[in-house]
């Protein structure tokens, strides 16, 4: 058994090791066409099958690794993009945001308890992760509805699951139904849930696309915030700590930096882009950790209904967001 261990342990640090001496490769004169296989889906599959083979040599590296390496991923992604434009391209996402954002709410509730008589607290866990950003929307909801940990557990392996899947499928129907960059952008940012999957999907399909997603996931993500404030009231749970992300702000700053100093100076112009560079690169080895946090003990953990509701509702969402986005 320590074998098998030790084994498992060897693959995960020689999948992480290629993969990340590939991508870096770039940097190399004559060698960029070894990082040229290594793209967000390639790699989260790669984490997927590691997991669902080997099961997790590293839970704790890879959940604490993959969070924070997104969140320097995303404000370095900041530093390639200009705030006029950025502006103007999520323009279109903004005004559907609110609406849907209230909308999977009422009828993930719907959902989750009257339809297939999930508990409240995982049904309104589900709905928050759908709504607004996964992960981060359970991590910061969870502590303010004083949910246990067993539903907090449930409804961020759901969201996790749906979110693997969505990175892989989401690119192909975009190509499918012929949706520019500016359309794909904005559909992924409101109908995938988490900024990893949003962020992946987005640099798959184009440069365009990323800019929109991004923007759009990023300003949605903003809505912890509220929902966390209106939670405590519905709930009527005082003194809980509201969790903030941070990270949204320090890229809003980087857009801010990128815009008025870097961009406007011939001497720093090419800081930014090498920085969005990098932190493309870091998106992609996230997108192996988290492939590699999916085991089947996680899927077994989820059950039937909570992922039915979680399939559910991201179909509403998915289809209707869709529709609004091609008729406008």
């Amino acid at each position: 058994m320590e074998f098998l261990k030790q084994r498992s342990n060897v693959i995960y640090i020689g999948i992480l090791s290629i993969m990340t001496v590939c991508l870096f490769a770039d940097y190399v004169p004559g060698l960029s066409v070894l990082s040229s296989w290594v793209t967000p889906p390639v790699a989260l599959f790669l984490g997927l099958v590691f997991a669902l083979t080997c099961g997790q040599p590293y839970p704790a590296f890879n959940k604490k690794v993959s969070k924070m390496l997104l969140q320097y991923s995303v404000v370095g992604l900041g530093f390639g993009m200009n705030l006029q434009e950025s502006l103007a391209s999520g323009k279109e996402g903004m005004t559907f945001t609110v609406i849907s954002v209230i909308g999977t709410m009422l009828i993930g509730m719907f959902i989750g308890c009257k339809m297939l008589k999930i508990s409240r607290d995982t049904s309104y866990l589900v709905s928050s992760g759908t709504a607004i950003c996964g992960g981060s929307a359970i991590a910061a909801v969870g502590p303010v509805l004083k949910a246990k940990d067993t539903d907090m557990s449930v409804a961020l392996a759901t969201i996790f699951i749906l979110n693997a899947i969505a990175l892989f499928i989401f690119p192909v129907f975009g190509h499918w139904l012929g949706l520019d960059q500016q359309q794909f952008g904005t559909w992924a940012a409101i109908a995938i849930h988490d900024t990893s999957s949003v962020v992946g999907a987005g640099a798959a399909y184009g440069e365009e696309a990323l800019k929109v997603a991004t923007t759009i996931k990023l300003t949605r993500a903003l809505w912890i915030i509220p929902l966390a404030l209106v939670t405590s009231f519905i709930f009527k749970t005082d003194g809980k700590k509201i969790s903030i992300p941070w990270f949204i702000l320090y890229f809003i700053v980087a857009i801010l930096v990128n815009t008025y100093v870097l961009e406007g100076n011939e001497t720093l112009a090419g800081i930014g882009q090498f920085i969005s560079g990098f932190a493309r690169k870091g998106l992609i080895i996230t997108m192996f950790f988290i492939g590699a946090s999916l085991s089947m003990g996680v899927i077994k953990a989820v059950g039937v209904k909570p992922l039915v509701q979680g399939v559910l509702l991201w179909i509403v969402i998915s289809v209707s967001s869709l529709m609004y986005i091609l008729w406008n």
